[in-house]
């Protein structure tokens, strides 16, 4: 008897089969999920180069007014791929987000800068710049590079059990590749978030502004849904516009320019890693990580 073939696009695929990001749009809105849930949507590279086509193809379509960002499973996103099955750091992808050249045949800090300039600052803003207003729909962890993927978004609604942390101060790094911390929160709540790298909660989060609405986890999709619906009401280049002139201003706050600075920092620490410890994330492995994180 000849099996059927797996739907690689079923709920109950196996991950390795199923697509790392599910693409769908409803009426005027497209939904971005990003689909690793048994490792908690951790990014890996294919994950990421597909979440850039899927805001290409939001982006480019005329019926898509509100994009919604979300994550499959119990997580928004653990964070960046340092230690799945599918880890794919050395493998090439088709680049976009920047000039750098391939970083898969280089070594050392030329490897990492080439690499982390396109796949996460690279890509990062460019997505922030998307013409369309991007929702984030956020529940349980909203770790270190999924902190990334929110604070590109416009607007980000949180389930009440979800939680923010960047703990990569753990391995000797001043925070993630985009670094909006300063701009996420006051700067004296983001050198606390950065030094303990303790979870902050959604309301939390709600109080100081980097969240704008907190729902039950039951009621996450549905608030989400009725928000986006309510803003595709608004006229496309108006909307757009708006999106321009708010993103403008937080690059005058010194934004675009931080960033580009801390950027240096960031690579400055992985090379530091490299000559003195286990690796350039200071022999801070998964498993490391997690014994060193706080409830």
């Amino acid at each position: 008897m000849t099996q059927a073939p797996v739907d690689p696009t079923a709920p109950d695929a196996p991950e390795a089969q199923a697509p790392p990001v599910r693409y769908e749009r409803r009426g005027p809105v497209a939904y971005v999920t990003m689909n690793r849930p048994r490792y908690r949507n951790a990014q890996n590279s294919a994950m990421t180069y597909a979440l850039d086509e899927a805001f290409y193809r939001a982006a480019d379509d005329p019926e898509v007014k509100v994009v919604v960002l979300a994550g499959a499973g119990d997580h928004f996103s653990a964070g960046h791929d340092i230690g799945t099955p599918e880890r794919d750091a050395h493998l090439p992808f088709e680049r976009r987000a920047g000039l750098w050249w391939d970083h898969s045949d280089k070594r050392g800090a030329e490897a990492r800068f080439a690499r982390e300039s396109e796949v996460y600052l690279g890509m990062c803003r460019r997505w922030r710049e998307l013409p369309k207003p991007v929702i984030a729909a956020v529940q349980g962890a909203c770790v270190a590079g999924g902190l990334m993927l929110a604070w590109v978004c416009d607007l980000i609604v949180a389930s009440e059990d979800a939680f923010f942390a960047d703990p990569v101060v753990r391995m000797g790094i001043p925070g993630v590749e985009y670094f909006a911390h300063p701009w996420a929160m006051p700067p004296r709540i983001a050198k606390e978030f950065l030094y303990t790298g303790d979870r902050m909660p959604a309301r939390r989060a709600y109080e100081l502004g980097m969240v704008n609405r907190v729902v039950p986890r039951d009621e996450l999709a549905a608030s989400v849904d009725e928000l986006a619906l309510r803003i595709a009401e608004m006229p496309r280049m108006g909307l757009a516009l708006t999106k321009r002139a708010v993103n403008q201003a937080e690059d005058l706050q010194g934004l675009h320019a931080g960033m580009d600075s801390v950027f240096g920092l960031h690579h400055l620490a992985h090379a530091h890693n490299a000559e003195t410890a286990a690796d350039s994330l200071g022999g801070m492995d998964v498993a490391a990580m997690k014994r060193k994180a706080t409830v």
